[in-house]
């Protein structure tokens, strides 16, 4: 991949958080997370997704993470053996001699992700589309129950899975049909019980009147819960309630439930429940809901009182 620094060090002195497609280097938004913008550079012939990761003061923190996002694509990849996109890195310091830093895929089409496959396959496709990130998942933790020194985590929504080969104009999934998972820059995973990323770090796009109270009392359980295969079960399944398909909540746990119990009875994993999804989603959506209205508050005070920079993309009302 052919990353141009400089391109990136335009687009970071002009760039509008608030509105960040009306910048001086064109872009288009791909997606974004708690902490990332994701985007592509327009009028640029590079397959190229950039995650914009604006939370690192020094350099040694920039080599850690560094460290850890290669090792953690490579345990995937070569270890695990999931399919990964190819990836990169890339950073500088700006005029201020601030740290700007990007995770670098390759891009996906768009249209081959997770949440936008499920509203072109059959119900019947949906499940099969499931029963494989199950199935990719047991990969992940297969290989954590066998080595005592590494524990591997997952960020297992939709979302974060791509169909190989998808062709929307005849939208079908079977069991012989491959995933792609992309969300690797969150690099989770632990050698002998230490994290290898700074977890706190990524409380960096809390006001920072909360981040001590976020620090301690939910860090800690937000991370873990995706070392947790039974959580990340349930966060997938509760997904489908922003996805807009609640009605096939019912049938996915019964299906996540039986392949617990057939595919993966080793692991002695507790059967999901319709009532413990849904109250799952509601606190999960309720948290989403205050930490993003909080969160504006704060960029109204940087940038209207204080008149600073605000780092971070707040996407807008988001269907639940």
């Amino acid at each position: 991949m052919k990353i141009d620094i400089e391109v990136l060090k335009k687009l970071e002195k002009s760039i509008d958080t608030s509105d960040p497609e009306k910048g001086e280097v064109p872009i288009k938004i791909l997606g974004y997370g708690e902490i990332s913008l994701v985007f592509e550079l327009l009028n640029n012939p590079e397959q190229i997704a950039y995650k914009r990761i604006p939370i690192f003061d020094n350099e040694t923190q920039v080599e850690r993470h560094i460290w850890a996002y290669n090792e953690y694509n490579r345990l995937l990849k070569e270890d695990v053996g999931l399919n990964l996109p190819e990836y990169d890195v890339a950073w500088f310091k700006d005029e201020e001699g601030k740290i700007q830093f990007y995770c670098v895929q390759e891009k996906l089409p768009s249209e081959s992700v997770g949440h936008k496959v499920i509203h072109q396959l059959s119900d019947q496709d949906i499940k099969s589309l499931i029963l494989l990130v199950m199935r990719e998942m047991k990969k992940v933790w297969d290989y954590s129950k066998n080595h005592n020194n590494i524990d591997l985590g997952l960020d297992g929504q939709i979302s974060n899975f791509a169909i190989i080969g998808f062709d929307p104009n005849n939208p079908k999934v079977d069991l012989d049909t491959k995933l792609m998972y992309f969300d690797t820059s969150t690099p989770m995973f632990r050698v002998n019980g230490n994290e290898a990323m700074e977890a706190v770090l990524f409380l960096k796009s809390a006001p920072s009147f909360l981040r001590w109270l976020l620090k301690a009392l939910f860090l800690e359980e937000t991370v873990g819960r995706y070392y947790d295969w039974r959580k990340v079960t349930i966060d997938l399944v509760a997904n489908f309630f922003k996805e807009q398909k609640p009605e096939l909540i019912p049938e996915l746990i019964n299906l996540v439930n039986k392949f617990f119990e057939e595919e993966a009875i080793d692991f002695d994993i507790e059967p999901l429940t319709l009532e413990e999804v849904k109250k799952y989603y509601k606190s999960d959506s309720s948290m989403w809901v205050i930490f993003q209205s909080v969160r504006r508050f704060d960029r109204f005070l940087k940038t209207k009182v204080f008149k600073k920079k605000y780092d971070f993309y707040l996407p807008g009302k988001i269907e639940r």
